[in-house]
Parts: C-alpha cells; sequence; structure tokens
C-alpha cells in the first residue's frame, strides 16, 4: 500500500501528514505575525486557503536533513540557519522570474540582501531547525497518531484537493489566463474528439 511504504526511516503517510500540519501552522504563525506587523488581518498564503507549502517542505526537510546531527544542538542550529537561508533565497528568487515579484520583503530590515534574505530571519531559521529537531516533530508525530490511519488518509486527501485546485485557480490568475477562453478551447476539443467517433 502507497501510504505504508517506508521512505526516510517513516512511512509516506506520517512524512505526508506532517507536511500539512506544517503548511498550516506555518501559514497560521506567519498570518499572526504580519497581522500584528501590519495592524489588520494579513493572509501569508500565496492562495485562499489556509496553507503555505514553503513551511511544510522547509519542516520536513529540516527534520530529515538534521535529525543526523542531533546529538550537536549548536551543529543544527547552524545548519539551519544556512540551510534554511539558502533556500529563501532561491525560492525567491524563483518567484520572482515566474512572476515578477516578491511574496515578502526585508528591504526594511537590517543586514537584508535585495530584500530576500536578512539576518533577522536567518536567526531564526536555526531556532526553527532546533525547535523541529529537538520538540516540535515528536509531537506532531503523536498527534498524527491520535487517528485512525484510514481517517487521516481521507482527511490529507481533502485538505489536498482544496489545495490544489485553490493553487490552480491562483496560478492561472497570476499567468493572467483568460479561463472563458480555456472554457471554450477545452468544449471544441471535446466536440472535435467526439465528432471523430460518431
Amino acid at each position: 500500500m502507497f501510504w505504508s511504504v517506508q521512505l526516510l526511516g517513516t512511512d509516506i503517510y506520517h512524512l505526508i501528514a506532517a507536511f500539512c500540519i506544517y503548511s498550516m501552522l506555518g501559514w497560521l504563525i506567519e498570518s499572526i505575525y504580519m497581522s500584528f506587523c501590519n495592524r489588520k488581518l494579513t493572509n501569508r498564503g500565496f492562495a485562499k486557503s489556509p496553507f503555505c507549502p514553503i513551511y511544510g517542505v522547509g519542516a520536513m526537510g529540516a527534520y530529515i536533513l538534521f535529525t543526523p546531527l542531533k546529538k550537536h544542538w549548536w551543529v543544527v542550529y547552524l545548519v539551519g540557519c544556512f540551510t534554511a537561508t539558502v533556500f529563501e533565497f532561491l525560492v525567491g528568487k524563483m518567484m520572482i522570474h515566474l512572476f515578477g515579484e516578491l511574496w515578502w520583503d526585508y528591504n526594511e530590515k537590517p543586514f537584508n540582501y535585495k530584500g530576500i534574505i536578512c539576518l533577522e530571519s536567518t536567526i531564526a531559521w536555526g531556532f526553527y531547525a532546533v525547535g523541529i529537531v529537538y520538540f516540535l516533530h515528536a509531537r506532531i508525530d503523536w498527534f498524527i497518531d491520535l487517528f485512525q490511519v484510514r481517517t487521516g488518509i481521507l482527511i490529507i486527501s481533502i485538505i489536498l484537493t482544496i489545495v490544489l485546485i485553490d493553487y490552480i485557480i491562483q496560478l492561472l490568475k497570476a499567468f493572467k489566463v483568460d479561463m472563458s477562453k480555456q472554457k471554450e478551447a477545452i468544449v471544441e476539443h471535446y466536440r472535435n474528439f467526439k465528432a471523430r467517433w460518431n
């Protein structure tokens, strides 16, 4: 069964469930923080759903990469600072290339580089890495195990389906795809396909 396949010391079910939880927790924490900074409710996600996959990828990557370094917390901290900053920089450059804009701006922060990365965030990433490896991930696994696997799979499937639809809609808007024209093209392709079989 797909969900029970072992990967990176755990099964795919726990990996995907943890990814979903970290993505939603990341969205929640950043939205609260930015709402406080902006003094108004702020959705920090790309889409409408409460889901930031960059946090899911980052947290799972941190857990997988840094757990072997667990004997030395300061190594986890320093490697966490470095790798997360590089990851944030690469994602930022990709966003600028794809969308022509960056969805965060560190220009107001001291010791920033092109508004993409800054010292404050680098320091924070190290603490996040330590928190995930030593404290948070074990509690995430505990929470996942509160649910029967079948129930968990259903919840994951619903969450990922909603997020996928949401992200497709937002990407189409971001790339300024005219959905009315696309709908007409799909209908026309269907009619042509159907005509061949009649």
